[in-house]
């Protein structure tokens, strides 16, 4: 379990993680959500000891990071695939973490087997491509069989095989009892792996709770009817106070009335419906309406940038180029 209680990092007077409280429990995979700049990074590094808190507290398994004699064997983490030594082999590299806290070698080939890296254990890191490294920073992180696993865009450079290993692994040892935390900006990704998603904005949380609970409170509900019958159909609607969009022929968008109600209707009038569901939001559509206002580093797109502006620009003539050089 890691629990934060009032976790605060200033670096002069920026302010990177603002009296932070929260608690990741063991048996489920917790999604770290948050815009670039929000202090995921800084949250995460606190927690393995790599960063002092300037207020508050963060333990794991009941202990400050430092506090534990053989932290690998609690803790688990992956926070910078690239943070090896890349004249070293990747067989080498798990060997020397290894002796650190007298892990058997049947350990470091078990892991090397686990993470798909048998092929390639004998090379050099500096050699690897990005999704091996990241492969190589997961065995290192399973390597003291820890209770508690940190991983930090642990599918970044992985093809579809690898990224599907990776939910399977994060599940498969949350279903175990494991506490997982992973950081991703892959948020159909995260959608299929997280239980529970803490999401930060500005170094502060604006969300923490279950993914279904997160998705049905920010995003809207609606019902998708397909049907010959539009006209008659929406009257109905109308009459019964639903909203609905009519965006294609044949297709009504219904919001502010259950689906069951509006089969009730459609049965009523002689209505066929050739379509009758339930369409929920998405992660990525909540966890857009949540960060909206705690973007720091914001695209043209994300204020509104107006595409026709570029045709409707005069062009940049020889002379004026010539000028800017």
């Amino acid at each position: 379990m890691i629990e934060a209680r009032s976790l605060t990092k200033r670096y002069g007077t920026k302010t990177a993680v603002d009296g932070v409280t929260f608690t990741v429990r063991p048996g489920k995979v917790t999604g770290f959500l948050g815009p670039n700049g929000a202090g995921k990074s800084t949250t995460m590094r606190m927690i393995v000891g790599l960063d002092r808190p300037t207020e508050g507290l963060v333990t794991v398994n009941g202990r400050p990071y430092a506090e534990h004699r053989s932290p690998l064997l609690e803790v688990g983490a992956l926070l910078d695939a690239k943070a090896v030594h890349i004249g070293r082999s990747a067989h080498s590299h798990l060997r020397a973490l290894a002796a650190t806290h007298s892990i058997p070698r049947t350990r470091v080939n078990e892991v090397i087997e686990m993470t798909g890296l048998a092929s390639v254990a004998n090379k050099r890191v500096g050699g690897f491509s990005l999704g091996m490294g990241q492969r190589l920073g997961i065995a290192a992180a399973l390597l003291g069989d820890p209770q508690t696993l940190i991983l930090d865009e642990p599918v970044n450079g992985l093809d579809p095989d690898g990224v599907l290993w990776v939910r399977q692994l994060a599940r498969g040892l949350a279903a175990e009892g494991k506490t997982v935390l992973l950081s991703s900006h892959l948020m159909s990704e995260m959608a299929l792996t997280a239980d529970h998603i803490i999401v930060l904005g500005r170094g502060r949380i604006i969300a923490d709770a279950p993914v279904a609970e997160l998705v049905g409170s920010t995003t809207e509900t609606l019902v998708r009817v397909r049907t010959p019958h539009v006209e008659h159909l929406q009257v109905a609607l109308a009459a019964q106070g639903a909203t609905v969009a009519n965006n294609e022929p044949f297709l009504l968008d219904v919001t502010g009335t259950p689906i069951e109600r509006i089969g009730e209707l459609a049965a009523s009038a002689g209505v066929v419906l050739h379509e009758l569901r339930t369409i929920t939001g998405s992660l990525e559509e909540a966890y857009l309406s949540l960060t909206r206002d705690d973007v720091e580093y914001q695209t043209d797109a994300a204020v509104g940038f107006d595409p026709r502006l570029i045709a409707s620009s005069a062009p940049v003539t020889r002379t004026s180029q010539e000028e800017q050089r």
